[in-house]
């Protein structure tokens, strides 16, 4: 039981909304490349991007882009570009933002975004694309030691 002098806390992580922001699927060999793919499966890379922006007090819009490539020999069989992105509001101390911001948001974000993907590469006649899940945390790691020690940050 609580009395009407305590304060109910707000969550410390709120999601807001999540939308596609962009989406792009590219087949460029179609369809002469559907003929190739008896040959073996196409070689697949995939890169994977962060933004978080301020939106408004407390308030920010964290950005997840995969994009993955898929080719054989050195031939583009299809890009998939996605930027999947949430609004979230944080109450939390400023120390704790911009861990949050790009591990615990994007690790939200990232089962939505998978799904996206293997539709979207279903859809395009493919085998669909089941991406593994993404260590943000070690991602994060990298990214600020790369700043650390003075570089710009890789992909």
């Amino acid at each position: 039981m609580t009395n009407g002098t305590e304060e109910q806390q707000a969550p410390n992580l709120q999601v807001n909304a999540q939308y596609i922001k962009d989406l792009s699927f590219e087949v460029p060999g179609a369809p002469g490349i559907y003929a190739e793919l008896g040959s073996g499966g196409p070689e697949l890379s995939v890169r994977v991007d962060l933004n978080a922006q301020p939106f408004a007090e407390s308030r920010f819009e964290v950005v997840l882009q995969l994009v993955v490539e898929a080719k054989i020999k050195e031939k583009l069989v299809f890009l998939a570009d996605l930027s999947y992105a949430g609004l979230f509001t944080l109450n939390l101390p400023e120390e704790h933002v911009q861990p949050v911001l790009l591990i615990e948001c994007p690790r939200l974000l990232f089962p939505f975004a998978r799904n996206i993907i293997a539709d979207m590469t279903r859809d395009g006649g493919f085998p669909p694309v089941l991406l593994q899940p993404i260590d943000f945390m070690t991602l994060y790691r990298s990214r600020m030691e790369e700043l650390a020690a003075g570089q710009s940050p890789a992909n």
